[in-house]
């Protein structure tokens, strides 16, 4: 695997953290009972679907980390009922998971992890099961996008990856998450 492939999957897990930094961040003005309200979607609240994010990215981060927690991370459907819990609570799973990425290399990005199903052990190359995260949480935060539009909350742009032009534009929310340009494209 290419050293240079390493570096791609550190990027995107940064995007992912700024993603959810940002639908998050619009989602902390909306009243609880907006964030609770019934929408269209998979998971028919926002307060349901960024839980749900927040679910599977525990489970599988705790996968890819050694972890064997599996089923228990589905116990609570609701586990942060405010977005100002869930915020936290998210940004330290997505730190979590910048961790894992930041210290891949060509043979770990090509190793095996073992996931903890309850009733069996599903093996699953590292790269597969990170691609797969990032693509459930893209999906996911798309439906909350689409539900965030139906408030009077104006739903974040969340369809950038980080052009090199465009670094200015982002400084602001970078520096609340404690990054650089740098640090995120270190090689």
């Amino acid at each position: 695997m290419p050293a240079s492939l390493v570096q791609t999957y550190r990027a995107f897990a940064h995007n992912n953290a700024w993603a959810n930094h940002r639908l998050l961040t619009a989602c902390a003005a909306l009243s609880q009972p907006d964030f609770e309200a019934a929408r269209t979607g998979f998971f028919p609240s926002l307060q349901l679907t960024l839980n749900h994010i927040y679910i599977i990215d525990l489970f599988y981060v705790d996968a890819l980390e050694g972890g064997w927690l599996g089923p228990a991370a589905f116990a609570n459907d609701v586990p942060y009922p405010s977005t100002a819990g869930l915020k936290s609570a998210q940004a330290a799973i997505d730190r979590r998971l910048i961790a894992l990425c930041d210290a891949l290399t060509p043979d770990l990005l090509d190793g095996f992890v073992r996931v903890n199903r309850d009733t069996r052990v599903q093996t699953e190359r590292r790269d597969r099961l990170l691609m797969h995260l990032f693509q459930h949480q893209i999906h996911h935060r798309g439906q909350a996008h689409a539900m965030l539009s139906e408030t009077n909350v104006p739903p974040p742009q969340l369809d950038e990856f980080f052009a090199e032009g465009e670094a200015p534009l982002r400084a602001a929310e970078f520096a609340e998450l404690g990054w650089t340009e740098g640090s995120v494209w270190r090689s």
